[in-house]
């Protein structure tokens, strides 16, 4: 079963946000596009990604470079947290 995937230029005329912002988060590889006859499509699992970038630099006026490193700092945050319950399993085992 194919994934049915999002159309950028539809999602930009409903979600109100610039076409740069959405040029700006694929050149920093923060979303990937994929481009098929000559229109753009989002995946539909990167959109709650999508909409979090927007919030954070409509809403909150943080830069690309800014929302790079919180993405950084939050997948290493999640990754810590995934090696701490990993840990925390194999302890229970010598208890």
């Amino acid at each position: 079963m194919e994934t049915e995937l999002i159309i950028i230029n539809e999602y930009i005329q409903h979600s109100n946000i610039e076409p740069q912002f959405i040029a700006m988060l694929e050149e920093n590889e923060l979303i990937h596009i994929r481009k098929i006859e000559n229109e753009r499509f989002l995946n539909p699992d990167e959109l709650v990604e999508l909409e979090r970038y927007a919030r954070m630099y409509y809403d909150l006026s943080i830069n690309i470079e800014g929302i790079d490193a919180i993405r950084h700092l939050l997948d290493k945050i999640n990754s810590l947290q995934n090696e701490l319950k990993n840990l925390r399993e194999q302890l229970r085992l010598y208890e």
